[in-house]
């Protein structure tokens, strides 16, 4: 399995630096997994990073030109889940939650099918049995109650499940 470390953001300068958004939890450690892979399989290596406000400037092994660096924009950075740190007790990789059974007084509501984020916080992407799309659960804040024994335990406000 693949995670999702970064992506490139576009080009910076004329000696084919690109900019980078490192998605770690601490941004830094994103050089220090080694070669990184892409989708379609190319490796990038990390050879330099140079942090700046919310991103990061990054020299890349191989490129070294402008050019080169604009066709790499979008380009999103994997490591082999292998490769990761091993967790503590408390914590858990985003990523390991998707499979997982969604348990509701009791019950099992559904499955995590995704993970997605649209800038204010990670949310689960559950499907439901029965139903054609999928619910977005907010992963933080009152509606996770645990997360334990390979089940996602949620609180959810009363119609929280209604279709609309």
């Amino acid at each position: 399995m693949l995670i999702l470390l970064g992506i490139i953001t576009g080009a910076h300068g004329i000696r084919g630096e690109v900019k980078l958004r490192s998605f770690t939890a601490d941004p830094q450690a994103i050089a220090q997994y080694g070669p990184l892979q892409t989708k379609s399989g190319d490796t990038i290596e990390i050879i330099r990073l140079k942090p700046q406000k919310d991103h990061f400037i990054a020299a890349l092994k191989g490129v070294t030109g402008r050019n080169r660096a604009e066709a790499l924009r979008g380009t999103e950075l994997f490591v082999a889940r292998e490769k990761l740190p091993p967790t503590d007790e408390t914590e858990i990789y985003v990523s390991d939650l998707i499979g997982r059974p969604v348990v509701s007084n009791g019950t099992v509501i559904g499955e995590v099918v995704g993970i997605e984020n649209y800038g204010a916080g990670d949310l689960l992407d559950v499907k439901l049995p029965g139903r054609r799309g999928t619910v977005l659960i907010p992963l933080g804040g009152d509606f996770i109650s645990s997360i334990a024994n390979g089940t996602i335990t949620v609180d959810l406000p009363e119609g929280y499940l209604d279709e609309k």
